[in-house]
């Protein structure tokens, strides 16, 4: 890898911002487009860190993409039950995908989740539309779990996620390990 993975510094949440509401408006995945509100919280990384630990893949100080962690029962948690951590607002820069930094950074996820006591696992939502994000999700050991999908705007009809979970040994299927983790 040519980049890192680290917690994200105060003076790059302007930059993660602003490429996370990018990421997601250049690909269609806001039903709004620049008008949709949760544009505003894409681009709050000040907001998250403080509830979450917000994670940057970089490149001396320039950020290729990055990812919110939610520990176990953190207060950002939209679908994490009791002994799950959550990932949430994963992007990549257009310039940096095909790299590895997508999986790099939902494998610091999943590290940060098992060294956290009394989590069992993981879990996300995800957009129909987000195949990519899938077919990652689900190389990585991931699997769907359709009783949990939900409508974050229930007063709209036709808006649902996804939801993917991932188990840790011991609790059911787990993640593979990393291609260079050492036997």
């Amino acid at each position: 890898m040519d980049f890192v993975i680290r917690r994200a510094g105060t003076e790059e949440f302007a930059a993660l911002g602003e490429l996370t509401a990018q990421a997601y408006l250049r690909d269609g995945f806001l039903d709004f487009g620049e008008s949709d509100a949760y544009l505003d919280e894409l681009r709050d990384v000040g907001g998250r860190a403080v509830a979450a630990e917000v994670l940057v893949a970089a490149v001396d100080d320039h950020v290729l993409g990055g990812v919110t962690f939610v520990p176990s029962g953190g207060p950002m948690a939209d679908i994490a039950r009791s002994g799950e951590a959550e990932i949430r607002m994963l992007a990549v820069a257009p310039e940096a995908r095909g790299r590895g930094v997508g999986e790099a950074l939902v494998r610091a996820c999943t590290d940060r989740a098992r060294s956290v006591p009394g989590c069992a696992g993981v879990v996300l939502s995800t957009q129909r539309t987000m195949r990519t994000a899938h077919r990652l999700y689900e190389r990585l050991g991931f699997v769907r779990t359709p009783d949990r999908d939900w409508n974050p705007l229930p007063e709209l009809d036709g808006i649902s996620l996804l939801t993917y979970g991932l188990t840790f040994p011991g609790h059911g299927p787990g993640l593979p390990p990393r291609p260079d983790a050492a036997p």
